[in-house]
C-alpha cells in the first residue's frame, strides 16, 4: 500500500479557520494518499498517534513514529509525516491569534516544554493513565469543533490548554531535577533563545549573547549544557545551519545570497560552514530534499 503523507491547512471548505481537529483517517481520505513534499505552517501542529507507525522528520531530522507518541511542531518547523498502512490517530492545528483569542498568553506556550523551535523535537511517549485523560480531552475538542454552539472556539480553548499542561505534566525534554538548576534554567534559556531567535543573523558568537545577558561566555555554555544537553555555540551554530537548510528549500535565493543574509560577507566561507556541517554542498542538499 502507498504511503500516505499528512499535510493540512487550517481550512474548512477553503476558508480559514483559527483551529481543526481531525482523526488522521479523516487526513487520509482528505490527501488521497498523495505523497507531499516537506513543508512548514505559519500555526502549532499536535499529531498523536493511536496505532499509526512510520516516520516522521522535523527540520531535517528523522524521528520513528510508533503508537502514543505524540509530536508537537511549531510554526515555521519544517517537517513531513509518513505513515504505513491504515494509522488511526488525531491531528490537532491551531493558530498562534487562536491562542490570544482565548486568553492563552504567549509565554504559557513558551514555558512548555513541548513546541521547540528550532533544536531537536523528539516525541512524548505517553503512558496509559495520561492517554485516558488526553483522549477525553480531545474528544471534547473534537465534539465542540463540530458543534455549532456560539461558543464553540471558547470551549476548545479551554480543553486545549488542559490538554497541553497534561503533556507539560509528562513531558520528560527536560529530566534535570536539581531545583537551582531548573530555577537558573526556567529563567536564563527563555531569554537566551529569544536572542537567538532576534539576532543569530548578525551575533554568531557565544560572547555576543552572553554580554547582553550580563553573564560570562562560560557561564552561559554550562547552563544552556545542563538544561539542553547542548553547548550555547552549539545551538547558535544549529540554527543557522536550520535556517540556511531552510532557505535552500523554501526560496530561489543563490547560496550566496543565503549566505549574506546569514551573516556571512564571503560567499566561499559560507560554503565551508554549510558543507563542513551537513556534510553535503547547498546543492547537494537541495538535491537530496526536493528530487
Amino acid at each position: 500500500m502507498k504511503d500516505k503523507i499528512y499535510h493540512l491547512d487550517l481550512t474548512l471548505n477553503g476558508v480559514p479557520v483559527p483551529f481543526i481537529i481531525r482523526t488522521m483517517e479523516e487526513v487520509a481520505e482528505l490527501q488521497k494518499g498523495i505523497n507531499d513534499l516537506p513543508h512548514r505552517h505559519n500555526y502549532y501542529s499536535v499529531i498523536w498517534s493511536f496505532t499509526a507507525t512510520g516516520r516522521h522528520i522535523i527540520d531535517f531530522r528523522e524521528y520513528p513514529i510508533f503508537p502514543q507518541y505524540i509530536f508537537f511542531i511549531s510554526p515555521r518547523q519544517v517537517h513531513q509525516v509518513i505513515t504505513d498502512g491504515n494509522p488511526s490517530g488525531m491531528v490537532i492545528l491551531f493558530t498562534p491569534e487562536f491562542l490570544q483569542q482565548n486568553s492563552i498568553r504567549e509565554d504559557f506556550i513558551s514555558g512548555l516544554r513541548l513546541f521547540r523551535d528550532s533544536d531537536e523535537t523528539p516525541p512524548m511517549i505517553l503512558n496509559d493513565a495520561v492517554e485516558n485523560t488526553l483522549r477525553e480531552f480531545a474528544q471534547r475538542m473534537k465534539a465542540a469543533s463540530d458543534s455549532q454552539n456560539e461558543m464553540k472556539y471558547e470551549t476548545i480553548g479551554a480543553y486545549l490548554k488542559l490538554f497541553l499542561i497534561e503533556c507539560n505534566n509528562q513531558c520528560t525534554l527536560h529530566p534535570d531535577t536539581n531545583p537551582q538548576n531548573l530555577e537558573v534554567g526556567r529563567s536564563l534559556i527563555p531569554r537566551f533563545k529569544e536572542l537567538v531567535e532576534k539576532h543569530f543573523r548578525e551575533w554568531h558568537q557565544v560572547q555576543d549573547y552572553a554580554r547582553v545577558l550580563n553573564i560570562s561566555p562560560n557561564y552561559l555554555n554550562e547552563v544552556i549544557k545542563l538544561n539542553i544537553r547542548t553547548s550555547a555555540k552549539d545551538y547558535i551554530l544549529h540554527r543557522l545551519i536550520l535556517e540556511a537548510k531552510r532557505m535552500v528549500i523554501f526560496t530561489q535565493q543563490s547560496g550566496k545570497e543565503i549566505g549574506f543574509e546569514l551573516g556571512f560577507e564571503d560567499p566561499s566561507h559560507f560554503s565551508r560552514f554549510f558543507k563542513s556541517h551537513t556534510r553535503q554542498s547547498l546543492v547537494e542538499f537541495k538535491e537530496t530534499h526536493i528530487s
